[in-house]
């Protein structure tokens, strides 16, 4: 056993939205951030209903980077830019917010005819202080773009920056690793120690890192500098994300990320006020600014 290669054990708070849950394990209360990395959230997996699909009315932020990865299923990105982008398994999207955009997410109409599917991580990247008010910007990089490593039945598909060697085409604003590794029964991989931050994550399956098992849906941190090898028995599917440690805290409350207090308040009297742009396409509806928010940085 090494239990002394993890630092933080987070477990996941679970919210129900209709048909498919969501497991979030950061922001908590026993750490805000590894790396970037300011929220991490695991999407179904579930089958949904023929005719239905998820809506995600348009919303905004501030001061954050979405990256959306799916395992299955499919959805359509609208936002302020004018952007229309479907994503689709192993591919990313980007959304820099800088200053502010609106976005929304919807299941396909293909999809919601078969009954959609939907398997996936969301996670949102804090932007270092001087990227924080930048233009807004979009980015969709195809499941063939991303490098992929293999060896013994172990396969690493590498989302952002660069690990084993191979480096992601993905935008970084600050020191990123993002990497979706698949175990096959029996396999191993050694986990790169070179990010000041790292956490690892088993989305599917049976996991251990150096003889320690490791939880479902439970965000690990691990020790900086220990090298370790992560094997699977039965097979999994394990996300690796950190980066650079930030030296100033990150608040977090609603869909608003910066790291000022005042200009998270005044996102919120921009949205209540309508000032924010619209989402062409999908300009008719929008989420209010909920009374208590259910992501929130502590404290």
């Amino acid at each position: 056993m090494r239990e002394d290669l993890i630092i933080h054990t987070i477990e996941p708070t679970s919210h129900d939205l209709g048909g498919f849950k969501v497991h979030r394990t950061l922001p908590s209360r026993p750490r805000t951030m590894v790396g970037p990395f300011i929220f991490f959230d695991q999407m179904g997996p579930a089958h949904l209903d023929v005719g239905t699909g998820i809506d995600v009315r348009p919303h905004p932020h501030i001061n954050l980077a979405t990256v959306t990865y799916l395992y299955a299923g499919a959805i359509d990105h609208r936002d302020s830019l004018g952007t229309f982008a479907t994503i689709e398994p192993g591919a990313v999207n980007l959304m820099t917010a800088g200053h502010g955009i609106v976005h929304s997410e919807r299941s396909p109409s293909a999809e919601r005819e078969k009954g959609p599917e939907l398997s996936g991580i969301q996670t949102w990247l804090a932007l270092p202080e001087a990227d924080e008010e930048r233009d807004p910007a979009f980015e969709h990089v195809a499941a063939a773009e991303l490098p992929v490593i293999e060896a013994g039945g172990a396969t690493a598909r590498i989302i952002m920056g660069e690990l084993w060697g191979a480096s992601a085409p993905t935008t970084t604003y600050a020191q990123t690793i993002y990497a979706d590794i698949a175990l096959e029964p029996g396999s191993s991989i050694p986990i790169d120690a070179a990010a000041d931050e790292r956490a690892l994550y088993v989305s599917m399956g049976e996991a251990s890192l150096d003889g320690m098992p490791l939880l479902p849906m439970t965000l690990y941190v691990l020790r900086p500098g220990t090298h370790a090898a992560l094997r699977s028995e039965r097979g999994a599917r394990v996300m690796l994300c950190g980066g650079e440690a930030f030296t100033t805290p990150r608040h977090v409350w609603w869909n608003f990320v910066s790291s000022r207090r005042d200009r998270i308040n005044q996102a919120k009297e921009d949205w209540q006020a309508g000032s924010f742009p619209k989402v062409p396409g999908d300009a008719l509806e929008f989420i209010p600014i909920p009374a208590v928010p259910k992501t929130v940085s502590y404290p």
